[in-house]
């Protein structure tokens, strides 16, 4: 089965200013900004890569107008950054509405054979990087006592096994967990947190360090026999940062027949 027609916007956002982390390039991330776009958003994007972030904003920017559209170079494992980041957001455009927490980071290792930096590396990016962030958005959405929405980025993973993506799962399963307890606190100032749970969306880079073989065994247990294109995975985030979820939070969103 072939991808569905693109959608086009129906100004769900408009007048809210977003950000996005891991936002440079063809990802979920670049696909979500993009879509936020489309719906009327103003969005500043993020990302640990300066030379893709400053493509892509420019990119973004010709098209949908540099008014609507800034960058700042951001790496969620340092908390400088991201606060500024939030000040720059702020700052730039006045007040803050919507937080996509897309940045993480993969890798491949059976248990036996992982060394401590790779399990701290993916934790830290995955799940200490969402918390960071998701601690700075409910810092600025309190304090503008205005509501808001934060939607995390976790994996079908963080249900499900997998062999040699222990600490992969771990950090998905933790970013569902925060997600959770971030909704319960932040219920009571009006703001709504929730994340979504993709299985296989696949982009250049994805497919540029994944072999064929992987790709192919990963596609067939999908039930539509087909992997997600990374705008299929945004516009369920466009969903839930906009008030068509507005009795939704502390949600995670399986964007995948891949949950159990």
């Amino acid at each position: 089965m072939s991808a569905p027609d693109y959608l086009p916007g129906h100004g769900l956002l408009t007048g809210r200013t977003a950000v996005v982390t891991a936002a440079a390039g063809a990802g979920i991330g670049g696909a979500t900004a993009r879509r936020f776009l489309e719906e009327g958003a103003r969005v500043v994007i993020s990302d640990a890569h300066a030379r893709r972030l400053k493509e892509s904003a420019h990119a973004l920017a010709e098209e949908f107008g540099a008014d609507r559209v800034t960058a700042l170079t951001c790496d969620v494992t340092d908390e400088e950054q991201v606060r500024a980041l939030f000040a720059h957001a702020e700052r730039t455009h006045g007040r803050l509405d919507v937080v996509v927490n897309n940045a993480g980071l993969g890798g491949t290792a059976e248990l036996t054979e992982m060394t401590d930096d790779q399990w701290t590396k993916i934790l830290d990016v995955t799940l200490n990087g969402t918390f960071r962030c998701t601690r700075a958005a409910l810092r600025s959405l309190k304090a503008a006592g205005t509501g808001g929405v934060v939607v995390n980025n976790a994996s079908v993973v963080g249900w499900r096994a997998q062999r040699g993506q222990a600490h992969y799962a771990a950090a998905k399963a933790g970013v569902m967990a925060l997600t959770r307890c971030a909704a319960l606190e932040a219920a009571d100032y009006g703001v709504r947190v929730n994340a979504v749970a993709p299985s296989l969306a696949v982009h250049p880079h994805l497919a540029k360090v994944t072999s064929p073989e992987l790709l192919a065994e990963l596609t067939e247990k999908e039930a539509f026999g087909r992997y997600a294109e990374p705008w299929e995975i945004a516009n369920v985030i466009v969903f839930l940062a906009s008030g068509y979820s507005s009795y939704m939070t502390g949600e995670v969103v399986a964007v995948s027949s891949q949950h159990a």
